[in-house]
């Protein structure tokens, strides 16, 4: 026995080394991404139609620059991601993104957006431009509220995101009352919040990305947003209660 470990040893295959699995930079704790929620369109739209469309309605951040910029962008990862983890159902992720739009801009076109596409689920990514803009907090709660309203009525599950973690404006923008009005209103409507600003600050801190480096490196960008579309995927599946679907299509 002790010769047969000393040969592993020497070819670099240490019983220790060769259980050893290197980091997920993407790895999120589970209290920043999972609740006790119940997206029931998005179960039914699975197991019933074995397809899903998931639409996405967000700003410039929602979206990255450059050739191939849409291939990388975090709703094009979650495509890819509810894909993998849901074989043989038919998966369309379709974005609308617009810069500097505030929530209540985007609010105005819900009722057009929806005659046309008719998602499961909508991820309503906002806040950022109302907190640059100075818009106030307790009129960005009312239009995320009316905005849930309109949404839930046309038969479609909501998550709601919220701003991107940047340590170079995080002094400069006062985002707190929004964060705290986008969580309020994900309680009492019972929809989930995909908190992209803990979760992003989690990553750096945890060292997992250099948030003052993805402004400048598309590469490390086109990484993050890679991981936003995975966890963002995993709360989708979580909150459909899929994973049993999931666990019999992988076997």
């Amino acid at each position: 026995m002790k010769a047969c470990i000393a040969a592993l040893m020497s070819l670099g295959l240490g019983i220790g080394v060769a259980a050893a699995q290197p980091p997920d930079v993407c790895a999120v704790p589970a209290y920043l991404l999972f609740g006790d929620y119940n997206l029931s369109k998005v179960s039914a739209a699975v197991r019933d139609a074995r397809r899903l469309d998931v639409l996405v309605i967000g700003t410039g951040s929602s979206i990255l620059a450059g050739q191939g910029g849409a291939n990388d962008a975090y709703p094009a990862r979650l495509e890819q991601a509810l894909a993998k983890r849901l074989p043989g159902i038919a998966v369309k992720v379709t974005t609308i993104a617009r810069n500097r739009q505030t929530a209540e801009e985007m609010a105005k076109d819900l009722d057009k957006i929806l005659i046309d596409v008719k998602p499961s689920l909508v991820i309503w990514q906002t806040g950022t431009v109302d907190a640059m803009r100075g818009v106030d907090p307790e009129s960005f709660r009312a239009t995320l509220e009316k905005g849930l309203e309109v949404l839930q009525a046309k038969g479609t599950d909501v998550v709601l995101m919220n701003m991107q973690y940047s340590p170079r404006t995080e002094t400069m923008i006062a985002l707190g009352a929004f964060v705290d009005n986008m969580r309020w209103v994900s309680q009492q409507r019972g929809v989930p919040l995909f908190d992209r600003l803990s979760i992003m600050r989690h990553w750096s801190e945890s060292g997992s990305f250099d948030m003052y480096a993805t402004t400048k490196d598309p590469a490390m960008a086109g990484k993050v947003h890679e991981c936003i579309g995975r966890a963002l995927a995993a709360l989708v599946i979580e909150a459909a209660h899929l994973s049993s679907v999931d666990s019999r299509a992988a076997q």
